[in-house]
């Protein structure tokens, strides 16, 4: 890719959404693709926007997986960070499901999908949960997006050796271990907190009686999101169940064995930093860069650690493009999108 599409973005690449309307991304698909049998739709949920596509639940290992999807196309597997859900691919999903089959699950633990078996923690239970259950699903991904902690899962999946063509885009991805102040306290506290089953009704009964407490979290972020975004964290944050599910995979989280491995990638791997991130320091995508030989690195100068959900129409023109590179896309115009597609 070191000549390719992708890069040549990281010098012309603006986070202007209006800007970017009208040059040919994709419109929203209709329905669903069929994924594969054993899957019993869900029903409506308030935790789900009314335009977001519906969801399935699947069983696959010790897990009840909850998967939204939809398009048709080369396929891409979306992986959301800790604390979050599927939900938060919605309208990035919108934008290319004209393109591309999706799918888009809650990780064990959180939204609406069951938890880790007892006994399974740390990355490479996740990862080896997440490639189980596409396997299951006869889905597995051409591309994979990982948000924050699940670009790691997405680099450990496709490390394997069956993996050796699928390609790994990284939006303020969690890829560098945790260093210094950070390491001493961050892991050591989650695991405190894990450990004090009072602790997630504690937290939903704070955010129940707060209804700011969501959006301060958020904009520490360096993000900015809209009231819809923030009514769908609001949603998990209520839960007890997603908040432990959360507290669980902060706890047994450790990225020391990747680190060896992330070479491996080479040029399947795209590197997106937000420069506003406050959450994943925008310097460590560059850390990253320096140590995988020809993975490409692509700044978003205004956003922050929710870029996806910031500007939906950056992240799809780059998906795009890594789609281009790895000669799963032509150079056909693509339909046109509007902003409030995206809205």
């Amino acid at each position: 890719m070191a000549q390719g599409t992708a890069q040549q973005l990281a010098s012309t690449l603006t986070p202007s959404v209006s800007a970017l309307s009208a040059q040919g991304l994709a419109t929203p698909a209709s329905g669903l693709t069929p994924l594969a049998t054993g899957i019993v739709r869900s029903g409506e949920r308030g935790a789900e926007r009314a335009d977001a596509p519906a969801g399935s639940y699947f069983h696959s290992g010790a897990i009840r997986w909850h998967v939204q999807a939809r398009g048709q196309g080369p396929r891409l597997l979306l992986l959301h960070g800790t604390g979050s859900a599927s939900s938060s691919w919605n309208r990035l999903s919108a934008v290319l499901g004209a393109n591309f089959e999706i799918l888009a699950p809650d990780l064990p633990g959180h939204g609406l999908s069951g938890d880790m078996p007892r006994g399974y923690s740390g990355l490479d239970a996740y990862a080896a949960a997440v490639a189980e259950l596409v396997t299951d699903m006869g889905a597995w991904p051409d591309i994979i997006v990982g948000h924050s902690a699940g670009a790691a899962i997405a680099a450990r999946i496709a490390l394997h050796p069956d993996a050796a063509r699928v390609a790994v885009l990284s939006i303020n991805g969690a890829l560098r271990p945790l260093h210094g102040w950070t390491a001493a306290t961050y892991v050591p506290l989650a695991k405190l907190l894990g450990l004090n089953p009072l602790v997630p009704s504690f937290v939903a009964s704070l955010v129940r009686a707060d209804t700011r407490s969501v959006r301060r979290l958020l904009d520490a972020t360096g993000s900015r999101i809209d009231a819809g975004m923030v009514a769908q964290y609001e949603q998990l944050m209520r839960n007890p169940g997603h908040i432990a599910g959360t507290l669980r995979m902060l706890a047994h989280w450790d990225l020391r064995s990747l680190l060896p491995q992330l070479p491996r990638l080479g040029p399947r791997l795209t590197l997106v930093a937000g420069g506003a991130d406050r959450t994943i320091a925008p310097q460590d995508a560059d850390w990253v860069q320096a140590r995988v030989p020809g993975s490409t690195r692509i700044s978003l100068p205004a956003l922050g650690h929710l870029a996806r959900e910031e500007a939906p129409l950056d992240i799809a023109r780059i998906v795009i493009a890594v789609a281009r590179d790895r000669g799963l896309l032509d150079d056909a115009p693509l339909a046109a999108a509007t902003p409030e597609q995206c809205a």
